[in-house]
């Protein structure tokens, strides 16, 4: 009998700047790279009705995956784009029930000769934000979006999963001796995403995650660098009392400002505003909920809440006042993958990835995610990196409206253009994590 091989190891990581690590000491090997002949699509030629089914697909994905993270979490940050982008090209190499639980678990409606253009349509718009902009540091605004595939050089995939790879996701296939030395190995690895993410996210893939049974990983980063379109005064923020769910106190510190045509609303049981980056096709939009209707607005706020919400949205004149925040969390997805349906790519003689190789002995070891954010008056940094493992961030006239974020409120960094959600979650208490 052919021993099945650990197919999927995800992992996806979002951090800020202002988070600095020392990267593994191994030395990293240098590696072949295994050119498709099919390029990828610069222009594909996307339906209008396909982006908006996918759009619509990732946020039920997006909610759906918040309501499992928030059992377990106080404070809470991913991003569900860099989740999305990784299991899809996982994806591509899943067939009969394997496939279907998968696209029943990530909400894909769109047949896979859709599917696919449609990711590296959404992928190659998002990519093209923020020229001559500003970024949060300074130097110029980035929103970068790459992938990779990472090869054992002995091991032979189909010629047509790695056609859909190169074609609609830009992964080259780099080729590393995982039987061999599989520690530089995952050193190579985790060097890609530090330098695809400016070194943001360090040693991702943990110590023995690469072993001689490893056959692939699929990687994708996302690195955000955004200034704000209307900065915040450093000069005006203060001390204020932030009040967590238990009805205690906590001393943080709030950027104040006073803006003008802000896109915002009074909804029932909370107030909202969307805060634009340099470039307004992305905006941070905080959810504020009344006292004592935190739990009430996270629970009916699914995918379509969210749509009628950022719908609803009217251009005003706000008082904002939002607190300084860092979250990063850190969670295993494989029994959040599993309870949205996606049960068999985990088990070992079940799972069907033959899309991939031709065979069935590849199957999902672990899907781990790790996201970190820091939100500042200058603006926001952050990065995301997925890694897919196959084993074988004069006095003004009174407000319309004051948005202050002094409880426990939930956010979304939007692309209003496409709809995607590249991060989101929520802020229990701010002076922790």
């Amino acid at each position: 009998m052919t021993r099945s091989i650990p197919a999927t190891f995800v992992l996806s990581a979002l951090f800020s700047a202002a988070l600095a690590g020392c990267g593994d000491g191994a030395s990293a090997p240098k590696f072949d790279t295994a050119r498709s002949p099919v390029q990828r699509i610069a222009d594909p030629q996307v339906p209008a009705a396909d982006s908006t089914t996918l759009a619509a697909d990732n946020a039920a994905f997006a909610s759906a995956a918040y309501k499992q993270l928030i059992a377990t979490n106080t404070n809470l940050i991913f991003s569900p784009a860099s989740i999305s982008i990784a299991l899809a090209m996982t994806y591509a190499g899943a067939a009969g029930t394997t496939a279907t639980e998968m696209a029943q678990a990530l909400h894909f409606t769109l047949p896979p000769d859709r599917l696919h253009p449609a990711f590296n349509a959404l992928d190659q718009a998002l990519a093209s934000r923020g020229q001559d902009k500003l970024g949060a540091d300074g130097g110029p605004m980035r929103l970068h979006i790459v992938n990779a595939a990472w090869a054992e050089r002995t091991y032979t995939f189909k010629a047509d999963f790695l056609d859909t790879l190169a074609a609609n996701y830009g992964a080259g296939v780099n080729l590393l001796d995982f039987i061999n030395a599989p520690e530089p190995s995952r050193v190579t690895i985790n060097t890609w995403v530090a330098d695809q993410t400016e070194n943001k996210i360090q040693d991702l893939l943990p110590p023995d995650s690469i072993d001689s049974s490893t056959a692939l990983v699929l990687t994708n980063a996302v690195y955000f660098n955004a200034a704000w379109n209307t900065p915040f005064d450093p000069n005006d923020t203060y001390d204020g009392s932030f009040t967590p769910l238990d009805g205690s106190n906590a001393n943080v510190k709030f950027m104040n400002g006073d803006l003008f045509n802000l896109p915002a609303m009074q909804g029932t049981n909370f107030v909202a505003a969307s805060l634009p980056y340099a470039d307004k096709n992305l905006s941070l939009l905080v959810v504020v909920p009344d006292a004592g209707k935190f739990s009430q607005v996270e629970s009916s706020l699914d995918a379509t809440a969210l749509g009628a919400l950022v719908a609803g949205l009217t251009s005003q004149h706000v008082s904002v006042a939002l607190p300084r925040f860092r979250v990063e969390t850190g969670t295993n997805l494989n029994e959040l993958l599993k309870t949205l349906g996606m049960l068999s790519a985990f088990i070992d003689g079940t799972a069907d990835f033959s899309g991939m190789d031709g065979t069935q002995n590849l199957y999902i070891g672990d899907v781990v995610h790790k996201a970190f954010i820091d939100v500042a008056e200058k603006g926001t940094e952050a990065a995301a990196a997925t890694a897919v493992g196959i084993e074988t961030t004069s006095l003004p006239p009174p407000p319309d409206l004051v948005v202050r974020a002094d409880r426990p409120f939930l956010y979304f960094l939007r692309d209003q253009p496409t709809g995607a959600i590249l991060f989101m979650g929520r802020v229990l208490d701010p002076s922790k994590n």
